[in-house]
């Protein structure tokens, strides 16, 4: 049994990139793939927010290499895989995991803010895939996997530009899929439902008469597993799909989210 899953989910000598790893989704995942034998690299956008994460994978008892690098500069990009791979080696496993959210009626948001949402949570995960892919085209192997959502899948008020990213994702991922299949690489999607990180905190706090903040009581209602998800909930997936295990996987997104997408909700 031990030696089936090993052969199976370990990442043994396996080179992995999480984008935006220096907390919250992404440092869970890269700690999942460190458990599993991966050497992990990351990159965040400033020398401050790598220190952080270095800090935090140090106390994790983790050894990592990190890099300053924006997502949204091909240049930098580039530059930085060049950098992974004379460090420790060429990369494996690529996961798309920095993005970002602004929360602004459609009708009110600046142009420039739409695209500076696209660049990072669309643009970048192409700029990324592409410095990744010839190495994994010549060696006939790879595995990318990109941090889709739910909003992959539906809309809500204020998030426009994050839905359209998202959405767009998607449709990348299935497309790498389609177009690096013949070369062995897998990409596909992990897509959240509502996890309790540090961005979200302000929507679970109690508010000052105790009661729950009506966000909060909002997702516990349209979620079956009637609570947020964890970080921790993410990790399993990512290693299934970074490992042997999802070689015949592909162009998938794989929804995390307690069930929310499958629900109608309860009867009033």
């Amino acid at each position: 049994m031990d030696q089936y899953m090993n052969e199976q989910f370990s990442l043994e000598g396996k080179v992995a990139w999480v984008t935006g790893a220096s907390y919250g989704i992404g440092f869970a995942i890269a700690k999942a793939f460190s458990h599993a034998g991966a050497k992990i690299a990351f990159n965040d956008i400033n020398q401050e927010l790598v220190d952080k994460g270095l800090a935090s994978y140090k106390e994790a008892g983790i050894a990592v290499k990190g890099y300053v690098c924006d997502v949204t500069d091909e240049k930098a990009v580039q530059k930085t895989a060049a950098q992974i791979e004379a460090d420790l080696g060429p990369v494996d496993i690529l996961v798309n995991n920095a993005g970002i959210i602004r929360r602004i009626p459609m009708h009110e948001m600046d142009p420039a803010e739409w695209r500076r949402v696209i660049d990072i949570d669309l643009t970048a995960p192409f700029i990324v895939a592409k410095a990744v892919l010839p190495s994994m085209m010549e060696r006939r192997s790879g595995k990318i996997i990109n941090i889709c959502s739910m909003m992959s899948e539906l809309g809500r008020e204020t998030v426009s530009a994050y839905a359209a990213a998202k959405g767009g994702l998607k449709m990348l991922t299935r497309n790498i899929a389609s177009e690096y299949g013949a070369y062995n690489i897998q990409c596909n999607g992990i897509g959240p439902g509502y996890i309790a990180t540090p961005q979200t905190a302000p929507l679970r706090e109690r508010q000052s008469d105790g009661s729950r903040h009506p966000f909060d009581s909002f997702i516990l209602a349209k979620t079956p597993a009637e609570r947020w998800g964890n970080t921790e909930d993410l990790e399993g997936p990512a290693l299934f799909l970074a490992s042997k295990a999802s070689d015949f996987v592909n162009g998938h997104v794989l929804y995390v989210d307690g069930g929310i997408l499958a629900y109608i909700g309860k009867q009033p």
